[in-house]
């Protein structure tokens, strides 16, 4: 008895899937079959679709979960990472310095 690997599916496959079940065009065994994944899937990712397409209506300028990034986190990281970087150069300069005789 052979098992298959698990696979993990990217979002754009899923929604290519989704969309396909939502059409109605043809059956979810269909689908699964060419998609060649199980039928019960399909399903769920068609609910999915279902239950999450109006968060693309939502309020313009948020996003998917309605909620706005936050600049200041965006900020402090780079700022962050600007300090480690500027560290890390000094310490370089001071290493090439000492084999430059």
């Amino acid at each position: 008895m052979s098992q298959r690997k698990r696979r993990n599916h990217n979002p754009e496959f899923k929604a290519k899937v989704a969309l396909e079940a939502l059409k109605g065009i043809q059956t979810v065994t269909k689908i699964a079959d060419d998609f060649e994944i199980h039928s019960n899937q399909v399903t769920t990712w068609k609910t999915q679709l279902r239950k999450g397409i109006t968060s693309i209506f939502d309020t313009p300028g948020k996003g998917a979960k309605g909620t706005k990034p936050d600049p200041t986190q965006d900020i402090e990281a780079l700022q962050a990472k600007i300090g480690e970087l500027t560290m890390e150069n000094d310490w370089l300069k001071k290493k090439l310095k000492n084999w430059s005789l």
